[in-house]
């Protein structure tokens, strides 16, 4: 397009961008100060301004932004022969696809593209310095990066919350930024959840009873408060509302805000330039424990944990094992595996160490038929339900008496090794001192100091590891009355059972111990079967 006097008709695209982190990093190029800038650039150079294209709020580290694609297409379309921004910056901070548009695209299309600040004007040729400004405007954007990382870390450690929503059961507190609070109008719905869960409901289950009973999705909650989500209820039918899904519940059970800790760090972009989102493994997590009030126990949680790993599975003959998960062999520790004996006129199930199986060899049978296990764990179910209806304070009593005999010589072998550990601890650190000693003052070499410098560490971190690990396990084992009184308000629930079910043992006993069965001399053979119960183990 060329008019009269052979002078060229610049029909102009002024490009604008402003990403958070610029925001973040207080930049003075603000949207109003780009377009300003711009706007009287063009009118000092005779630019014929098409349109202005404004990207608020997005990276310049990749080129699928709205507005440059849109700027783009009119390209394409032969509307614009310029391309106007405040800085090379402005236009990207990827350098290699910054380069191509500015030495491959824009040239290719016949478009003059003009950076102010830069000193960057296409249609006086090259610029030699706009590989390297480039470059740095990478590098920046690298740096933003890692300093916006490094802000979320910090406040990972101080227990923040971030999000757009505070989890269902909680409500943001208006007076601390990142700070939970519980929300006594929806703190039922979790404690509901966790529940059904506790007593042997799956995530399936859960949601099949939370929708019968119209409980309120966490997306209905936000759009009652916060309008948020109108796109999908407004008009919608009533049963919305209600919709729960199995992912939903299963990420309420997964869910360590509902123990009180903060987990973070769980997913994050490829890199700088990559924003597609990946997930991290566990080991990656930042966990900050107590940041807030907890809605569940955390013994409620991990016994919800324990039932979700092993959880039920239904085996080829239709059967759903209700023992699945809970049986454990008494010398290896390993869960045993069910089967099914099919060579006697009448089949029956029965149970084995998977170690023993599978040409492992790696522990003995502990064989248990399924019959017998169940009539044995049924027995003991129907005896302490007649002796808490009989007289549940004498039953409180013999559970405190029996809880405490159980666990005086763990404790008291627990307490040796804490006192053996606790004592090479202060042997290590007294070497180390005369260790430092020695090579301070030219007693031993360079070498030998860090050899046997790093020898010492790794055993004092060692030996604190399993210091407060017996410490914990100690205090653990404190038997107390509250424990008790929980597992007889469970039993009276269960008046006189008559069969066992997946709810029943999952609420009552945390696991079976089974051990290998010893034949005596006339050839009866014995076996020993250990219940430990829910929150005071293994009674007689």
């Amino acid at each position: 397009m060329k008019q009269p006097n052979n002078t060229t008709i610049y029909n102009t695209a002024l490009y604008l961008r402003l990403s958070r982190d610029d925001e973040l990093q207080g930049e003075s190029g603000s949207i109003r100060t780009q377009r300003m800038m711009l706007r009287e650039y063009a009118h000092e150079h005779g630019l014929n301004v098409v349109g202005e294209y404004i990207d608020d709020g997005w990276s310049g580290t990749n080129f699928d932004r709205p507005e440059f694609q849109r700027m783009i297409d009119d390209i394409e379309d032969g509307r614009i022969n310029c391309v106007v921004t405040k800085d090379l910056s402005r236009l990207g901070r990827n350098y290699i696809l910054t380069g191509q548009y500015t030495e491959l695209y824009f040239p290719s299309k016949g478009v003059r593209y003009i950076a102010i600040n830069d000193n960057v004007d296409t249609l006086n040729g090259d610029n030699e310095l706009a590989p390297f400004l480039n470059i740095l405007n990478e590098m920046h954007a690298r740096q933003t990066s890692k300093k916006v990382k490094a802000a979320f870390r910090t406040r990972f450690a101080n227990g923040a919350h971030y999000g757009a929503y505070a989890p269902l059961g909680y409500r943001k507190d208006p007076e601390q930024t990142g700070h939970l609070l519980i929300d006594p109008d929806t703190k039922w719905i979790i404690e509901r959840i966790f529940e059904l869960a506790l007593h042997g409901a799956g995530a399936a289950k859960i949601t099949r009873i939370l929708m019968e009973e119209k409980v309120s999705t966490p997306a209905w909650v936000n759009f009652q408060r916060n309008g948020t989500f109108a796109h999908v209820f407004e008009g919608a039918e009533e049963s919305k509302r209600y919709q729960w899904t199995i992912a939903q519940v299963k990420s309420i059970l997964k869910d360590e805000n509902y123990i009180g800790n903060s987990v973070h760090n769980r997913q994050s972009t490829v890199s700088f330039k990559n924003k597609k989102v990946v997930r991290k493994p566990e080991s990656e997590w930042f966990r900050v424990e107590n940041t807030h009030e907890a809605i569940i126990t955390k013994e409620v949680f991990l016994q919800v944990q324990e039932q979700i790993a092993g959880r039920r599975r239904v085996c080829k003959n239709g059967q759903t094992q209700i023992f699945a998960g809970l049986i454990k062999c008494a010398d290896c520790g390993w869960t045993l595996s069910y089967a099914d004996n099919r060579q006697n006129k009448t089949p029956y199930g029965y149970y084995h160490c998977g170690k023993n199986g599978q040409g492992l060899g790696q522990c003995s049978m502990h064989y248990i038929r399924y019959d017998v296990l169940y009539g044995y764990v049924l027995s003991r179910l129907q005896y302490w339900s007649e002796q808490v209806h009989r007289d549940d304070e004498k039953l409180l009593q013999q559970l405190l008496n029996a809880g405490n005999k159980e666990r005086s010589a763990v404790k008291k072998q627990r307490a040796v090794e804490l006192k053996r550990a606790t004592k090479r601890k202060a042997e290590v650190d007294g070497l180390f001192t005369k260790l430092y000693e020695d090579w301070s003052l030219g007693k031993i070499t360079e070498y030998n100091f860090t050899m046997l410098s790093e020898r010492f560490q790794t055993e004092q971190r060692e030996l604190e590891t399993k210091i407060r690990e017996l410490q914990e396990a100690l205090s653990s084992m404190e038997q107390t009355e509250s424990d008790a009184e929980k597992w007889v308000e469970l039993i009276k629930q269960y008046a006189s059972p008559t069969e066992l079910t997946t709810e029943l043992l999952n609420t009552l006993i945390e696991k079976i111990v089974v051990h290998e069965a010893v034949k005596s001399p006339d050839g009866c053979r014995k076996q020993k079967v250990d219940i430990y119960y829910r929150f005071i183990g293994k009674i007689d």
